[in-house]
């Protein structure tokens, strides 16, 4: 008898799927045999029913859409992660340019505009002023190709909100992903009508859970933001995780297993089972309103 868990559906709106440590390499260094294969079939057979592949630059936006190019359930994202703003300094029109020549290219594939924000944390890589004047810029396109935006934001809730707020005419929706903000924060967005999405990121502190618990139902998405943000043992919501993997450290690759400290789309199950614990909700229940919501965002006309 199948188990409950097999007949849902799963989005996962943050997959970073170009990744080098799917292709075996990890800070420059090969360790193992490309296994992106693998790991998207783990994933597909774990009830996923569609991926959206987060561009975060030009380059990276086109290696996107030519993944999502192999799978009919493979979608994606395409924009400037604010940590890579710098790119625009140059020549702002042509990068913008560049942007906009991808999505009209590609309007079958690409499902949102992003991954843009703002990030306060590592302003190392990219100055706030540079930051703040980028990402307002990115915004006309959602208004041009009518798609909704895909959200970072670390430590800059204030300003981003503040961005979206003056631009809510060029603004066609949007959700704020791997959010691990406050609560007063999660309400101001929550009042410009964003969507919420969680991840092993958002649920690494008491008040993380705390905070994701008080989402409302229908502006809760999920995902996993792999290679990145697994749910970890320390983690306090692990407790909850009822689907345990098996992963081996990456010299001792075994492409039937999960790699160690490598997030793989299959895990998005971690983020439902934390999710409709923490709320009390059943967890069946709790995955059709996500699937739900993230259809009426990202595939409207589907």
């Amino acid at each position: 008898m199948r188990r409950m868990s097999a007949l849902r559906k799963y989005i996962d709106i943050g997959a970073n799927l170009t990744d080098d440590m799917y292709q075996g390499v990890y800070h420059g260094s090969k360790k193992h045999e490309p296994d992106l294969d693998k790991v998207m079939s783990r994933a597909w057979a774990g009830g996923m029913d569609k991926m959206i592949i987060t561009g975060g630059s030009v380059t990276d936006s086109k290696k996107a859409i030519e993944l999502s190019r192999t799978d009919s359930r493979l979608f994606s994202t395409v924009g400037c992660h604010p940590t890579r703003c710098t790119d625009f300094v140059q020549d702002p029109e042509a990068y913008l340019d560049d942007l906009r020549a991808l999505i009209a290219a590609n309007k079958d594939k690409v499902v949102a505009i992003g991954e843009c924000g703002l990030d306060y944390e590592r302003l190392h890589f990219c100055d706030k002023d540079v930051q703040l004047k980028y990402f307002e810029y990115q915004l006309q396109l959602s208004k041009e190709f009518h798609l909704p935006l895909f959200l970072h934001c670390r430590a800059a809730a204030d300003d981003l909100v503040d961005i979206l707020h003056r631009n809510q005419d060029s603004i066609v929706g949007g959700v704020v992903h791997s959010f691990d903000g406050t609560e007063e924060a999660l309400e101001k967005i929550l009042a410009l009508g964003m969507y919420i999405g969680i991840n092993g990121c958002s649920l690494r502190t008491e008040e993380n859970l705390a905070v994701a618990a008080k989402i409302p139902k229908d502006r809760l998405m999920i995902e996993t933001d792999c290679p990145w943000c697994e749910v970890k043992p320390t983690h306090p919501g692990y407790k909850h995780v009822t689907t345990k993997v098996t992963a081996v450290k990456k010299d001792k690759h075994s492409a039937e297993c999960q790699v160690k400290g490598r997030n793989e789309p299959v895990n998005i199950v971690h983020v439902l089972d934390i999710l409709a614990a923490i709320r009390n909700e059943n967890a069946n229940e709790v995955a059709d309103v996500i699937y739900t919501n993230t259809m009426k965002l990202f595939f409207p006309d589907k």
